[in-house]
């Protein structure tokens, strides 16, 4: 038998498209590189270059970590002459990130 907390929370669990786009958005998350690389986008506007050196990867891996990150609109590009430059999309992705930030640093301070 179901009890009435769980018929009353039926109705507001996710659907499965939206939860399988967060579960998405999670997994593109869940690497270590792509993580720094949204720090740094979270500080300032840079170009692949400026990743690459920053984090002290080849361009070219920037570059493909950059590819998924727009294909989930993580990041967005901007282009100034032949240079472009990334940044986070939108507040949205600000804010999760530092949620998830500000979890990670209690969660350390605690042990």
């Amino acid at each position: 038998m179901v009890d009435s907390a769980a018929v009353a929370v039926r109705p507001k669990l996710l659907r499965d498209r939206p939860a399988a786009a967060l579960a998405e958005t999670f997994k593109v998350l869940g690497d270590v590189t792509r993580v720094r690389i949204l720090d740094a986008l979270s500080r300032a506007e840079l170009c692949v270059g400026d990743l690459a050196e920053l984090l002290g990867v080849s361009e070219s891996a920037v570059s493909h970590q950059l590819r998924l990150l727009r294909g989930m609109r993580l990041v967005r590009p901007r282009r100034d002459g032949r240079l472009v430059f990334y940044a986070l999309d939108d507040h949205h992705i600000v804010g999760l990130f530092a949620q998830g930030l500000q979890h990670v640093e209690e969660r350390e301070r605690g042990r």
